[in-house]
């Protein structure tokens, strides 16, 4: 199937918003949750990382000798042993989960001590927006927003962040307008 017009757009912006974050981490292993039926974030960093592994319903077969995907649905635990990650990346995943607080205390597990957490997610302002450029326009994909279980303020985003004792927000801003979120948190020391 086709991907809708703006998908690409709006994906490369999600992309050049965390490239800053992820080169902090030089040769990092990072986990990208929900990376896509392209895991295009992973190839896009391929070359600031060493090694990258992407995890989604849609995953491609990729294995190589920095990254592979691996095909699941994401609830609430990762298959992954505690602190092996550097860096985890959640691009447009959060709104699509039943039980985001769980899988991001997940992620504070699997996280090394010192490693970032980075996610992006859309606002309630745009809402609205999205599924006008869904239904209406059919420039994003209707399947995607259809797919949307909630969106978030940075109060949501806080509520459930902030008490995992694991995890401390080092930055929050809106970009896009404020349609989105950005949240970068760290793993505290053991």
């Amino acid at each position: 199937m086709k991907e809708a017009l703006l998908e690409s757009f709006l994906r490369g912006l999600r992309i050049r918003r965390i490239l800053p974050y992820v080169r902090r981490y030089p040769d990092c292993e990072l986990l990208d949750v929900g990376c896509g039926k392209e895991a295009r974030l992973l190839r896009s960093i391929e070359p600031y990382i060493a090694r990258g592994v992407g995890i989604d319903l849609k995953a491609p077969q990729l294995d190589t000798a920095k990254l592979k995907t691996l095909t699941l649905t994401v609830y609430d635990r990762l298959p992954f042993p505690d602190e092996c990650f550097d860096v985890v990346t959640m691009l447009a995943v959060l709104e699509h989960l039943q039980d985001p607080e769980a899988i991001v205390r997940d992620i504070a597990r699997v996280l090394r001590p010192g490693g970032a957490l980075l996610i992006t997610v859309p606002t309630w302002y745009a809402k609205p927006v999205l599924e006008f450029l869904a239904f209406r326009l059919h420039v994003v994909s209707a399947e995607e927003i259809r797919d949307h279980k909630r969106y978030f303020s940075r109060r949501d985003l806080l509520t459930f962040v902030d008490p995992i004792p694991a995890l401390t927000i080092q930055e929050h801003y809106y970009f896009q307008g404020a349609f989105n979120n950005f949240l970068y948190a760290t793993r505290n020391a053991a």
